[in-house]
């Protein structure tokens, strides 16, 4: 490279940081006296996740003095990465934080809120495979996680409508894209409504659908949660309460201007595919907070008849006490 561009790059760079020099006797850094938090999701971003992309960009963690980063979480997933102290707060289930508190290796775990106030997950399928209810399943071929919670939820189903369990045709599959899903050779498919069942809708499947709910009030289980370690809420309970009330505010939002958040969370996540979005969105909105009065709230008794559900079906080793694993004392008033 010739002298004279060198000397020119030189007194550029010398510049700059004359310049940076000066800014930074004036200016504060921007993440100056903000406490970091670190967030994970469960899955990629969606419409579970707009109260919190909301938050950052209404700057209601900013206003909270809070600095969050969103991350996807690891191979391992978002709980052990809590319970390690790696990241403070992340999405779960409730059954997973069950898994991790009666596990040989227990996780101090706690769930701090729920996202939706109601489980929306049930089996999806074409209209033409005529499966109106879970005993329709018999002979219809299902994808399945082969995972001992969602055969037991399944067989609770099925049989309570006077089903047979064993007469459906289960196949291993781990579906990513539902419409292509149901589409091949699988019948049925467990979704989430809230995003799955409405993708069907915006790309005009005709499809059934029932929710788990529906059929065994025991399935209203709480689904997804947000979750943290019990050590850092014990020594940091004045930051978890600031940061769940800028969610909080988050998924308010979104309640009231569905449209205008899932533009938002287009806008971190430019691969979510927009007409879905918002019409999720739009779902969502009776959903986050649907009855009760205060977003994040958890219901005991709700919360315990499920895990008395899992004990009793041998999904857990050990019967946790009453109130185990979940706490609403972090949440705004």
């Amino acid at each position: 490279m010739p002298k004279k561009i060198w000397a020119v790059l030189l007194c550029l760079v010398l510049l700059l940081g004359i310049t940076a020099c000066a800014q930074s006797s004036t200016e504060e850094p921007q993440s100056s006296g903000k406490e970091k938090i670190t967030f994970v999701l469960d899955w990629v971003p969606n419409t579970n996740h707009t109260g919190v992309y909301v938050a950052q960009e209404l700057g209601y963690f900013d206003e909270a003095g809070l600095e969050v980063e969103v991350i996807q979480p690891p191979e391992g997933g978002a709980l052990p990465l809590v319970a390690a102290g790696k990241a403070e707060f992340c999405v779960s289930f409730q059954e997973e934080i069950a898994a991790a508190l009666t596990s040989n290796s227990p996780l101090d775990v706690v769930a701090v809120g729920t996202i939706l106030q109601h489980n929306t997950s049930g089996i999806i399928s074409l209209k033409e495979d005529n499966i109106l209810s879970p005993k329709d399943m018999e002979g219809k071929v299902y994808a399945t996680w082969d995972t001992p919670i969602e055969k037991a939820i399944l067989s609770q189903v099925i049989t309570k409508d006077g089903g047979n369990y064993e007469k459906v045709k289960l196949v291993p599959s781990t579906v990513t894209d539902i419409i292509s899903a149901l589409q091949s050779d699988v019948d049925a498919v467990w979704i989430y409504y809230g995003w799955d069942g409405i993708a069907t809708e915006v790309k005009g499947l005709e499809t059934n659908f029932f929710a788990f709910k529906d059929i065994e009030s025991v399935l209203d289980f709480y689904t997804p949660v947000i979750a943290a370690g019990q050590d850092y809420l014990k020594e940091n309970a004045d930051t978890a309460k600031k940061f769940l009330a800028a969610v909080a505010q988050g998924y308010e939002y979104a309640i009231a201007k569905p449209e205008e958040a899932a533009k938002i969370l287009v806008k971190y996540a430019p691969e979510v595919d927009m007409e879905i979005a918002i019409a999720s969105q739009k779902y969502l909105a009776n959903q986050y907070k649907a009855e009760v009065e205060r977003w994040g709230y958890i219901d005991q008794e709700r919360w315990d008849s499920f895990y008395d559900w899992m004990y009793e079906n041998k999904l857990i080793p050990i019967k946790l006490e009453a109130g185990a694993g979940f706490t609403n004392e972090y949440l705004p008033e």
